[in-house]
């Protein structure tokens, strides 16, 4: 079916709603703020580069007021995330990517494990485990693009791993009834795109990575890792055998946790100004109302970008469940020809309407808008508005 036939049809199948959809014939007055990427993301209202004047540049970062940034970095996380007392909270090295690979490296072995992914990152995870790490005993879990797989049929006597919310696809899970609480195994949660955005059950997740890029609209490099009292167990009863670990990956010292690593003594040397950045977007993040502040936000941007698919008949939501829809990573397919549809992406980068929202390269074509805590409302309803002018544009 051609891309003409395809809108007709969608168009006499949704339901009539009052005020007929009527194209957009003029371009739209005002633009949004542009930054929609999807990491790194963009910065909190009102930010600029001010903040970077308490940062204690020039200093070591084990000296008093650079391990003391530090601490303080872990401890309003655990506030604002309602991280339970004993969690540890660790900044590690290279991002999301170097968290949950510490912890798989470190972790992973000891017993079966189920990998669960539907979109790029978890099976990124999935090939690492494979190809890498060479676990034999592994089960995959998997869907395409837009949908989740049937998370009930994981063994909770297994470790499971698996991504909170696909970044590329828009999917996240709804919530996390699905792991038992008398598992015998580890949960390892990637939660680079949920974390501050969406409500994370943390007595149901034993391992946690995030990066400060994403929801909180930092800077890139740095990483979190959350570790539950049963995955601190693990490391300290189970060592990989003939397994290599690189110093940036060891979390124990002679069979123990290093605890001095979940006290601010990183294992190599972070940027004081990134960490400046963090901790004045969670300072950002309490005077909104701390985590239920930003999650509301998020939700408001989804419900604009929701507003809008059901006006358009040519723009659809690529997760298929609404239960499962992402609020940050708002995946979209356009009922237009692919090459149309990368010139309409690259003209509203150049009218400095929209950075960066055109699908991830292993997704579907489409379009990939931010809509965590940082972004506004009021620019996602405009970016809506000239999507719309846009596809008038670009689909004749």
């Amino acid at each position: 079916m051609n891309v003409v036939a395809r809108r007709t049809m969608r168009t006499l199948m949704r339901p009539a709603q009052a005020g007929a959809f009527a194209p957009m014939s003029t371009m739209p007055a005002v633009k949004p703020q542009p930054e929609f990427s999807s990491g790194p993301c963009k910065k909190r209202p009102g930010w600029s580069t001010d903040v970077y004047k308490t940062a204690p540049t020039g200093r070591s970062h084990r000296s008093k007021i650079g391990k003391a940034k530090l601490v303080e970095a872990i401890e309003e996380t655990r506030r604002i995330l309602n991280i339970p007392a004993d969690y540890r909270i660790a900044v590690v090295p290279a991002s999301d990517t170097g968290a949950i690979e510490m912890a798989m490296w470190s972790m992973l072995g000891e017993r079966p494990v189920d990998m669960c992914h539907w979109e790029s990152f978890g099976k990124g995870w999935l090939g690492d485990v494979n190809s890498h790490l060479k676990l034999e005993n592994t089960s995959e879990f998997t869907a395409p693009y837009g949908e989740l797989p049937d998370l009930t049929q994981t063994n909770p006597d297994h470790d499971i791993v698996f991504t909170w919310n696909g970044t590329t696809s828009g999917v996240c899970v709804p919530n996390a009834d699905w792991i038992p609480d008398d598992r015998t195994g580890l949960t390892f949660n990637d939660a680079t795109s949920a974390v501050f955005a969406m409500d994370i059950d943390w007595s149901k997740v034993d391992v946690t990575t995030y990066s400060w890029q994403k929801v909180m609209g930092g800077e890139g490099a740095h990483g979190m890792l959350i570790l539950s009292p049963r995955a601190v167990e693990r490391l300290e009863s189970y060592t990989p055998e003939g397994r290599a670990l690189p110093k940036i990956f060891r979390m124990t010292k002679k069979g123990k946790l290093d605890e001095a690593l979940f006290k601010g003594a990183t294992i190599n040397t972070p940027s004081m100004i990134c960490v400046e950045d963090y901790l004045d977007a969670l300072q950002w993040a309490d005077s909104i109302g701390g985590l239920p502040g930003l999650i509301a936000r998020s939700q408001a941007n989804l419900a604009e970008v929701a507003t809008a698919v059901d006006k358009y008949p040519w723009l659809n939501f690529l997760a298929k469940d609404e239960a499962s829809r992402s609020s940050t990573s708002v995946c979209l397919t356009v009922d237009m020809e692919a090459g149309k549809l990368k010139e309409m992406i690259a003209w509203l980068e150049a009218e400095d309407v929209a950075y960066d929202i055109g699908a991830y390269r292993d997704a579907p074509d489409g379009l990939r808008i931010w809509c965590g805590a940082t972004v506004d409302s009021a620019d996602v309803a405009l970016l809506m508005d000239w999507l719309e002018f846009a596809y008038e544009k670009f689909s004749k």
